[in-house]
């Protein structure tokens, strides 16, 4: 019997004008349930809803506004830009931004009443002098590296800062909104520093009361320690991850257990499928070789989408209700599935993740093939895919 490349199927072109090869689907319903599960875990202290790099790639001002409907009373960001774009848009909620360089214009964000986190007494400086410029007192919170040994005020430097930080408060330049910090290894709960940087934090807290600081907002837990450890709780939790529906502590629960919805889904549509022999190699290299007589099916995502090179050979996805794995590698805009004799038509749909509840991979098993975090799997989805979003309506 001799083999070509053929479609087994004759595709479904009745109504895919348009459509394109692949796409994510966020449910801003789930954000919005997500969010008000979170404030139960967070007792009295407001949740910050930490809407960063594109709010872990489902989509800023969507994902904003549907945590803001859920009960989140601040936003939280890394970069300036993000902060200035949720005001551009209209988004009067509290936002705070944490992650500058030398150089930045801190004018904007002084004017737009945006927060900004100093680690550094060159970044208060900056804010002191944007301040001086615009007439307009500059709301700062000041971040102190209690273990983590990442961005934040550490030992002489914190005191260093603390000492500019009420100096500058006195003159008029500033007011110090608050005072923050971040754990290492709040997704371990027994570590014992999880515990040593909550008497840090407590320490550092009397420090910036005694120098005359009065700080209105002092938090510290991001989601797993949302989830995990309430004594940590201080004013505020700033919950990322959560957010989105995905469990930080996965050894402790998946996002059932925490009453968590994954907000992500992640499709595409069959292009090709052809029907090849044993003994076919398989995408680049061949690194996959059929070992039977088997169908292959074509799918239009790849890295340059964010699907994880590491990837290939092991991504699981659902095609037509069944879980399959990708076969070689994973290439810049497709990869190719082993669907055996399952029957597969161009334009069937190919479900890489979601909540998992229909038998589709979910990011956390996506991170677990591929050895890394489900943050990175949903946060790497690049704005080539365009997003679809469902949900999100105002609490009754």
């Amino acid at each position: 019997m001799s083999f070509g490349w053929r479609t087994i199927r004759r595709a479904k072109l009745t109504g895919m004008n348009d459509q394109p090869p692949a796409w994510i689907t966020v449910d801003l319903t789930a954000i919005q349930q997500n969010v008000a599960r979170l404030k139960e875990y967070a007792g009295d202290a407001e949740v910050m809803a930490v809407v960063k790099g594109d709010a872990y790639g489902h989509g800023l001002l969507p994902v904003a506004r549907a945590a803001l409907r859920g009960g989140a009373t601040w936003l939280g960001v890394a970069q300036m830009s993000e902060a200035l774009a949720l005001r551009e848009a209209g988004i009067e909620a509290p936002v705070l931004t944490w992650l500058t360089a030398p150089g930045t214009d801190f004018q904007p964000a002084v004017r737009a009443g945006i927060d900004i986190g100093v680690p550094a007494v060159w970044e208060l400086e900056a804010a002191v002098a944007a301040a001086r410029i615009t007439g307009t007192t500059a709301r700062v919170q000041l971040k102190v590296d209690t273990g983590l040994g990442r961005n934040g005020a550490f030992g002489a430097d914190w005191d260093a800062l603390r000492d500019a930080a009420a100096k500058a408060q006195a003159e008029g330049s500033v007011e110090v909104v608050g005072l923050f910090t971040h754990f290492a290894y709040a997704d371990a709960p027994e570590h014992p520093t999880v515990l040593t940087q909550q008497e840090l934090f407590a320490e550092r807290v009397r420090d910036a009361e005694r120098a005359g600081l009065r700080l209105q907002t002092r938090h510290m837990s991001n989601s797993a320690a949302t989830l995990t450890q309430p004594s940590a709780a201080w004013d505020m939790v700033r919950p990322g991850l959560a957010v989105y529906g995905l469990t930080p502590v996965p050894q402790i629960g998946d996002p059932a257990h925490f009453g968590l919805r994954p907000a992500m889904r992640v499709q595409a549509r069959a292009t090709v499928t052809k029907r090849v022999p044993a003994g076919q190699g398989v995408s680049y290299a061949h690194t996959y070789v059929t070992d039977r007589e088997t169908s292959l099916v074509d799918v239009p995502i790849g890295y340059a989408d964010g699907v994880p090179r590491a990837g290939s050979s092991v991504g699981p996805v659902l095609v037509n209700g069944e879980r399959h794995t990708v076969a070689g590698r994973v290439c810049m805009d497709q990869f190719v599935v082993d669907v055996g004799d399952e029957e597969v038509a161009a334009g069937d749909p190919i479900v890489l993740f979601g909540p998992g509840d229909g038998g589709e991979p979910t990011a956390q098993d996506w991170a677990e093939a591929t050895g890394t975090i489900s943050y990175e799997i949903v946060a790497r989805m690049s704005s080539r895919l365009p997003r679809t979003y469902v949900g999100g309506e105002e609490p009754a």
